[in-house]
């Protein structure tokens, strides 16, 4: 198992979703990728189980908020890193490194 996670909050940003998504899945090989769905009605969820099955989906039941959303969201992660990234952040290759050798 890998031991860290990259956990992104979600909300209705599909589009950021299509926009930083690939870099965030090619560049972090390392790591589990987590997308906790507060509740989301714009496609967000059916987007990323069509287009990226590898990423786990936490689907809420409704709109928590950003502390409150990953708390409830974090529930389901096992992994003993988390890395938590905003959904509009986009990845450069190795950007995981420093966090791992520490």
């Amino acid at each position: 198992m890998k031991e860290i996670a990259v956990v992104i909050l979600n909300w209705n940003g599909i589009e950021l979703l299509k926009k930083f998504i690939p870099n965030t899945v090619n560049y972090s090989k390392e790591a589990n990728i987590y997308v906790i769905d507060n509740f989301s009605s714009d496609g967000s969820v059916e987007f990323l189980k069509t287009n990226h099955p590898g990423i786990n989906v936490i689907e809420l039941d409704k709109n928590y908020g950003f502390a409150d959303g990953y708390n409830k969201g974090l529930k389901n992660v096992n992994e003993e890193i988390y890395c938590l990234l905003n959904s509009d952040i986009e990845v450069t290759e190795n950007w995981l490194e420093p966090i791992i050798k520490e």
